[in-house]
């Protein structure tokens, strides 16, 4: 194989989370005074924290984002995810596939916080192939657009980062990826909420695929 390892984000490319957390955020900056619909609010915070976009908010809304806000927030946002959260269709089969050729050299790298991406894995059942292989960009000393969680797996994974592959669905990561020095594949399904495929190439991808069930085909 071409690669020694694989990485995976989450949002988007594990979990269906994306219309989860971003529905959390338009309601409650709804609440706060900036109205929007749910796809435009997902054009502009998908593959993005939101502490990274609170300038932005506080222009719009008038209003501090507080330490009160973000954890309502955060509070929601895994309700939402404890009750509704759905994989992304063909995941389980793509990972395990993966997982088994290249002998568990496997990683999660995520720009998410800990707590919502293993209540994520274990939510969907995918846990057990990323233990102790979790990443979080906010343990990092920055996040995704930056390659640092990246270069953290490929580490744990004592592997040469220009020998990881990548998988991602946003443009963001992408960068992450192709930063690293990684080559990134990315997914872009045709249904709403994806980033389209010209735009993940445009960011540096070196090839896009429509289903999970292409993965292991891409990779294996």
């Amino acid at each position: 194989m071409k690669f020694a390892a694989v990485l995976f984000d989450c949002d988007g490319v594990l979990v269906d989370s994306e219309p989860l957390t971003i529905g959390v955020l338009r309601d409650m900056l709804a609440e706060s005074g900036w109205a929007m619909t749910l796809a435009e609010c997902m054009r502009l915070f998908v593959g993005k924290t939101v502490m990274d976009e609170a300038p932005a908010i506080e222009a719009h809304t008038g209003k501090p984002l507080t330490d009160a806000w973000m954890l309502e927030f955060r509070t929601r946002r895994n309700h939402a995810l404890e009750t509704r959260l759905q994989p992304i269709p063909g995941i389980h089969a793509a990972v395990h596939a993966v997982h088994t050729a290249y002998a568990g050299r496997i990683a999660c790298a995520s720009g998410a916080d800990r707590i919502k991406i293993e209540l994520q894995l274990e939510k969907v059942g995918l846990a057990e192939y990323f233990k102790g292989l979790v990443f979080s960009g906010h343990e990092m000393p920055r996040t995704k657009p930056w390659p640092d969680v990246y270069l953290a797996a490929a580490a744990a994974l004592n592997v040469d980062p220009a020998r990881c592959a990548v998988v991602e669905d946003t443009t963001t990561g992408v960068r992450a990826g192709v930063a690293a020095g990684a080559t990134v594949f990315g997914y872009a399904p045709a249904t709403s909420g994806h980033v389209d495929a010209q735009a993940l190439m445009d960011a540096g991808a070196f090839c896009t695929f429509t289903s999970m069930d292409q993965l292991a085909g891409l990779l294996v």
